[in-house]
Formats: C-alpha cells, sequence, structure tokens
C-alpha cells in the first residue's frame, strides 16, 4: 500500500499575506435531509461543532462542517479518521436515503492567513467580501479565477479554501499571485 500524500506537499509561499497547503485532510461529501435529527446528531458528533446554517460554515481544528447545498454536507475530520467517521454516519442513518463518499482524495485544502487576506480572496472570486457582508463562519462554494472552489473565514485573518486536487497547483499560484507585496488593501482597515 502506497503513503498517502497531499496535493502539494505542503508548499507555501510566504508573505504579507500567506498562502500554504494545509496537508492531508479527511472530507466526506454526506448528501441527505439535513433537517433530520439523526444526520445532525452523527454530523456534529463526529465532528464536535455545532451543525451549520445556510451558507455557513462551523469550524475548530481539523474539524468542520460546511453547507454545501440544500441537501448536502461537507464534514471534515482529520484525514486518519474519514473511515471510522463513515462507518459512524452508515450506522447512525441506517435505513434513511443518504450518500456519504470520501473525497478526501480528490481535493486539497488551501490555507490563506494574513491582514489583507479578504483582499486576496475577493480580486478572484465572484463574491462580496465587504466585511460588512462576509464575516468569519460565512461560506461560500464558488470559484477562484477558472476552476470550481469552496472558502470560508476561519477568523478575521485566515480563510481556508477547498478545491479540486487536480487544479490545487493552479489554485495555489493564482493565489499567490494575488497576494504578492503591493498588490493587496482594497477595503480600509479598522483601527
Amino acid at each position: 500500500m502506497s503513503n498517502a500524500v497531499s496535493a502539494l506537499q505542503g508548499k507555501v509561499a510566504p508573505g504579507e499575506v500567506t498562502i500554504r497547503e494545509a496537508g492531508l485532510q479527511g472530507m466526506i461529501i454526506l448528501r441527505g435531509d439535513l433537517a433530520d435529527k439523526k444526520l445532525r446528531a452523527v454530523c456534529t458528533g463526529i465532528s464536535g461543532v455545532g451543525f451549520p446554517a445556510q451558507g455557513q460554515a462551523n469550524s475548530e481544528g481539523k474539524k468542520c462542517l460546511c453547507w454545501m447545498s440544500p441537501d448536502e454536507i461537507l464534514v471534515l475530520v482529520p484525514y486518519d479518521e474519514v473511515a471510522e467517521a463513515i462507518a459512524a454516519i452508515d450506522k447512525a442513518l441506517t435505513g434513511t436515503h443518504y450518500l456519504a463518499e470520501n473525497v478526501s482524495d480528490a481535493r486539497a485544502v488551501l490555507i490563506v492567513e494574513g491582514a489583507f487576506c479578504r483582499e486576496v480572496i475577493a480580486k478572484l472570486a465572484p463574491v462580496d467580501l465587504h466585511p460588512d457582508t462576509f464575516k468569519p463562519g460565512d461560506f461560500r462554494r464558488t470559484r477562484l479565477g477558472q476552476v470550481a472552489a469552496a472558502f470560508w473565514m476561519r477568523d478575521e485573518d485566515t480563510f481556508q479554501v477547498i478545491c479540486f486536487r487536480s487544479v490545487a497547483e493552479y489554485a495555489f499560484n493564482l493565489l499567490a499571485a494575488s497576494a504578492k507585496a503591493g498588490q493587496v488593501g482594497l477595503f480600509p482597515q479598522s483601527g
């Protein structure tokens, strides 16, 4: 059996806004009735975070729940806990209509950190990221440049981005170019 490796093997572009690959991340796409109490309970039990509202992500460390669509939630857990998490989902949802799929090796996670992280993302995505409209915990499934991506604000200075593994290098380079010195600073900083 081969050893799992992340898409970019820890690549970092340091700077005023640092772009870095987060490494291996367990990810499960769970489709079903998001109003179902059993589905919600197993998700919150696996992740240890509250079930997100529409357009939200709740995260703590390597665990997270992201609202993807009216019938889809993305469950993030440590990479080595995915099989156990899917087994827990299967057990909890026996007899109900659902789909739980391990997509860990098909996706990559990038971190955008720094005081101007919002501006770096704003230049690349068709999303209103003004501080009055996009706050920590807000989640969007959209695109960065020419590729599909999803992102959320973990805190005021950190975005977490998920894209397909096949376009991870493109997304990383796009974010790194957007973050170059002298290229950020669209929104006035409060102070």
